[in-house]
């Protein structure tokens, strides 16, 4: 049986914000407490850290140490920085409402809770838990601001805009933290998906080498196989992530590696293989959700459709990612089952006001439906805002360039697309809307090699997609044969300049 998220505890009254409260009140005055003060960091995109606790015996006797409990499970996982599971999230989210709820001045304390409503407000796609998470994280600054120590909340509020999609808030929180603890490993997970949101990925290399530094372990390894994968560099992440995945021990921590050796796999084009990696990812972890998702696209890669689309539906149910159910729309599209997919749309439609009205920026899927699936005018609006506005990613390029090139206007269009191809990130869907963007310009060769290209990448990246870029190339027919007919030899070939020698 599937494990479903757990629902976590509703805080009591006193710790939500009144109706319509736009600011948290001070707490009462600081009182002394006996909890143990837990740090917190970064738990996969979204950070959560806490400090482990050890239990010693009375005595002398020498005895097993007892077996951790939830509590001190999701600490020890995000202490290491790694990913607890939802249930030792749940767990942890519980113990600490009870005890914010008697000690209010305890600054650790909100900001553990506000960065865990956060984390599982992202893992579950579950918005609602956003406005709790900022309330919990303010209460913690009132109680103890930044500037006299605490940078934990800092970081909490990095994650949370992170989980948000609002980067700019997320770099200045996570640079703020950095300024003040360059030491502090937990500043660079939130810097990492930050410059990455807005396209600094120089930037975000360097943040993860720092990071890598400073935080040894799979952690640190999950995230330069990513940072491989943004440079292109596909055999590096490949042997990276296969090392994070070795030295994974958790179930949570070996179900993310697992994950994304199946998302590498797919975006070679290797949907047997990702299969392989995702079905392993959710038997060491039944409830990861994220790996029911892959499984699903693979197993529409391998035209396996009917298993693809029972998947889809459990993960959009449980997990309700708009990427999810737009996927699931182009599926039943692909298939002719066009009621279907109306109904997939209206879903999508509902989801994105949703998400809007919690302050979450889900643009670049909205755009990428509205040029497919509705209106290209509107998505353009919605690529050019973001474009303004510094979040210049590989995504939101594409986004663009597509948007223009649905729009009608093509020659504006292709800067972006060629952005997002050139910042070196093999994805094969950029390469066929480049490719197709070229040939609309009469721009045949460039165009035909981008076809192939994204057709070599992935043959199945798209089921709506992949079969256009293979008939689109197939109408573009062979390059012409020939060349020059002679090609003039000077009578006198010029005289060839020796190699330097070799230093000693």
């Amino acid at each position: 049986m599937d494990a479903k998220p757990q629902q976590i505890p509703e805080p009591p009254p006193s710790l939500l914000p009144p109706e319509g409260a736009t600011s948290v009140p001070p707490p009462p005055a600081p009182l002394r407490t006996t909890l143990r003060r837990a740090a917190f960091g970064a738990v996969a995109g979204a950070v959560l850290v806490a400090g482990a606790v050890v239990a010693v015996p009375d005595g002398p006797r020498k005895a097993a140490p007892p077996r951790p409990g939830p509590v001190a499970r999701a600490e020890a996982a995000a202490a290491a920085g790694s990913p607890a599971s939802l249930s030792d999230l749940t767990a942890l989210i519980g113990d600490r409402q009870k005890w914010v709820e008697t000690h209010p001045a305890d600054a650790p304390s909100w900001a553990v809770l506000g960065t865990a409503y956060a984390e599982w407000g992202r893992r579950a796609a579950d918005t609602a838990y956003y406005p709790r998470a900022e309330q919990a994280l303010r209460r913690s600054l009132a109680a103890e601001p930044g500037e006299r120590g605490n940078t934990e909340a800092w970081v909490g509020l990095g994650a949370l805009a992170n989980a948000r999609h609002d980067h700019l808030a997320a770099k200045k929180w996570g640079e703020a933290v950095r300024a003040r603890q360059p030491k502090d490993w937990t500043a660079y997970p939130v810097l990492i998906d930050a410059y990455v949101g807005l396209g600094e990925y120089a930037a975000a290399a360097k943040a993860t080498e720092r990071f890598a530094a400073l935080r040894k372990g799979v952690p640190a390894l999950a995230r330069t196989s990513q940072m491989y994968r943004n440079q292109g560099w596909r055999e590096d992440a490949l042997a990276t992530a296969q090392e994070a995945a070795d030295h994974a021990t958790s179930p949570a921590e070996k179900a993310e590696a697992l994950h994304r050796l199946g998302d590498l796999a797919r975006e070679r084009g290797e949907p047997a293989e990702a299969l392989a990696q995702y079905e392993a990812a959710l038997r060491t972890d039944s409830g990861h959700l994220e790996s029911r998702a892959g499984r699903a696209r693979a197993l529409a890669a391998l035209d396996r459709t009917d298993e693809a689309l029972a998947d889809y539906r459990t993960v959009t149910a449980k997990l309700p990612v708009p990427q999810y159910v737009l996927e699931l729309g182009e599926l039943y599209e692909s298939m002719d089952l066009d009621g279907d997919a109306r109904t997939q749309y209206a879903e999508l439609r509902g989801l994105l006001a949703r998400a809007e009205a919690a302050g979450v920026n889900e643009s670049v899927v909205e755009a990428r439906y509205e040029a497919d699936h509705g209106d290209p005018d509107a998505a353009v609006e919605l690529m050019r805002a973001e474009w303004s506005s510094l979040r210049r990613s590989a995504a939101v390029a594409d986004a663009l360039g597509w948007a223009l090139h649905r729009a009608g206007r093509s020659e504006e269009g292709i800067q972006y697309a060629e952005r997002a191809v050139e910042t070196g990130i093999r994805d094969a869907s950029y390469a066929y809307h480049l490719g197709v963007i070229e040939s609309s310009l009469g721009q045949d060769g460039p165009a035909r090699g981008h076809l192939d290209e994204a057709l070599r990448t992935d043959p199945r990246f798209s089921p709506l997609a992949a079969p256009l870029a293979g008939k689109a190339l197939e109408e573009l027919g062979e390059p012409a044969s020939g060349g020059p007919q002679e090609v003039p030899v000077p009578e006198t070939a010029p005289a060839l300049s020796s190699p330097p020698a070799p230093s000693p």
